[in-house]
């Protein structure tokens, strides 16, 4: 199954949750409007959309993931890697490589690594 999209304002909630669940809707919206300043309504409006598209449930004002941070962020990284690197992992490499400095020597080391796989 495909995790469902998560944007960043309900990722930062998502942060939130992963860290202190399982947690009441009510202390969730509390530790939102510290952290966050979100308005309670807010934070439940959030907590209704991540729970309509099975990100997280919300059973009799308890809120538990259905996504872990790890799946999350392979979601996104997915996400980016097809919309900006058009799927090419030639590209995203490239792109990476540039970004870190790296010397020929380990990007020959990333070649053969993904050569392999």
């Amino acid at each position: 199954m495909a995790v469902p999209k998560i944007n960043e304002s309900e990722y930062r909630l998502c942060l939130i949750l992963w860290e202190n669940e399982p947690v009441s809707s009510r202390r969730l919206s509390e530790i939102c409007q510290e952290r966050l300043n979100w308005s309670k309504t807010t934070t439940y409006t959030v907590i209704r959309r991540l729970a309509d598209r099975g990100v997280c449930q919300n059973v009799h004002s308890i809120v538990t993931s259905l996504v872990s941070k790890q799946e999350a962020q392979a979601g996104a990284l997915t996400q980016l890697f097809e919309k900006r690197f058009e799927s090419s992992l030639p590209s995203f490499l490239d792109a990476f490589a540039a970004m870190q400095g790296l010397t020929d020597d380990q990007k020959a080391r990333i070649r053969a690594i993904v050569e392999e796989g």
